[in-house]
């Protein structure tokens, strides 16, 4: 995968995820790069698992990286101190 298709997948996968996890999201940038390390966590975590992780720009990889996202989002509300609403 491409770096535009890596930002545009951490981009959606970051959104989501933060709206899943606390309803207001991060900023744009951050959702980015939550997003980003989101998919790198979850192909990760998936691939622990025994299945297929981030393939490329697909609804499969999508589901992977809002999955990662919402943990490394958890983590990073942890983290910083941040109440989830």
């Amino acid at each position: 995968m491409g770096i535009i298709s890596w930002i545009i997948l951490g981009l959606i996968a970051g959104f989501i995820g933060s709206k899943i996890v606390d309803k207001q999201g991060q900023g744009f940038w951050l959702n980015i790069a939550l997003g980003i390390i989101g998919a790198l966590v979850g192909g990760f975590i998936f691939d622990l698992l025994g299945s297929t992780g981030v393939t490329g720009l697909n609804i499969w990889s999508m589901i992977v990286a809002i999955i990662g996202s919402v943990v490394v989002l958890w983590i990073y509300n942890a983290v910083s101190g941040r109440r989830t609403t």
